[in-house]
């Protein structure tokens, strides 16, 4: 694990979206698509072991009033647990990355694990009282589930059901350790580089979020087939293409709006609409509101 000071050109203070799973047991995201570093806090106590992932850039974790730092990668993991003493996530998430947490207390952790304590090193006798760090790989399983939990696009009535299945789902698939841990669970998904080629797809149409490819070009540019494309793309993202990125494209709207540096005109333009009518059309169907509307609300 690399562990370095990194230097701050801008940052902005970010908000994790925490979602409730159960007492002691809540899973923390953040997307990050600015390009500043944004600083997220959140008070955690002795009595929960934390697991960050991070899916994609990097993020760096603060410790000791910025004396020791450690960086998680992209496609990276790390296990955090101290029962010595408190430890609140300070973390810096660099531009345009992406970061999914699951924190839950150990008597319920512990609770996951009564029948096979042995099974998971940290939780023998002897280990229960000591700190314990150990950071690892995301494997194709468990990013097509993390990102399926960043990707969240059902209705929000069911979002703690879905997260806490996904999130059990993501934990054991974290402790398994056997031959099959690495199978991803669809056929068309059978490894890595599949994994990569559709990340590689959905990089490519937010960068070209105001022209973007047709599937059969976006297809061939990542050498997939079509069918793969669209089956895996959903399986990952959890939507299709360009349903995808209509909720990007009106997110990155939404944000711009907020700044008050752009009218709607400029808006629509930057995200891809050539006609103010059709992106006001967009922006209601996504937000329920026109963007005037929108921006009397958020500057009242």
């Amino acid at each position: 694990m690399k562990s370095e000071k990194i230097a701050l050109k801008s940052v902005a203070k970010g908000t994790f979206e925490e979602t409730w799973i159960e007492d002691g047991f809540f899973v923390l995201s953040r997307k990050n698509e600015n390009d500043d570093v944004e600083v997220l806090e959140r008070k955690i106590d002795s009595s929960y072991i934390q697991f960050h992932f991070c899916t994609k850039g990097m993020a760096v974790f603060v410790f000791n009033q910025g004396n020791y730092k450690l960086d998680i990668t992209e496609e990276s993991s790390l296990l955090l647990y101290n029962p010595q003493r408190d430890l609140p996530i300070h973390v810096e998430l660099q531009p345009h990355s992406w970061m999914v947490s699951a924190v839950l207390s150990i008597n319920k952790f512990h609770s996951l694990f009564s029948k096979d304590a042995d099974y998971v090193t940290f939780l023998s006798t002897e280990n229960r009282d000591k700190k314990y760090y150990k950071d690892g790989r995301i494997n194709p399983s468990m990013a097509v589930v993390l990102n399926q939990m960043i990707s969240y696009n059902l209705n929000t009535s069911v979002k703690s059901l879905y997260f806490k299945a996904k999130v059990y789902e993501l934990l054991s698939l974290y402790f398994n350790r056997s031959e099959d841990a690495d199978i991803e669970q669809c056929p068309f998904l059978v490894d890595e580089v599949n994994v990569a080629k559709l990340k590689k797809a959905k990089d490519i149409v937010v960068a070209r979020m105001a022209e973007p490819p047709s599937l059969k070009d976006l297809a061939s540019e990542v050498e997939l087939s079509l069918k793969k494309l669209k089956e895996g793309f959903k399986q990952i993202y959890g939507d299709t293409v360009y349903g995808f990125l209509f909720d990007y494209k009106m997110e990155v709207a939404r944000k711009l709006l907020e700044t008050g540096d752009h009218n709607v005109n400029e808006v629509g333009l930057k995200v891809g609409y050539s006609t103010a009518s059709h992106f006001i059309a967009a922006f209601k169907k996504k937000f329920g509101t026109t963007p005037k509307r929108y921006i009397t609300s958020v500057s009242s």
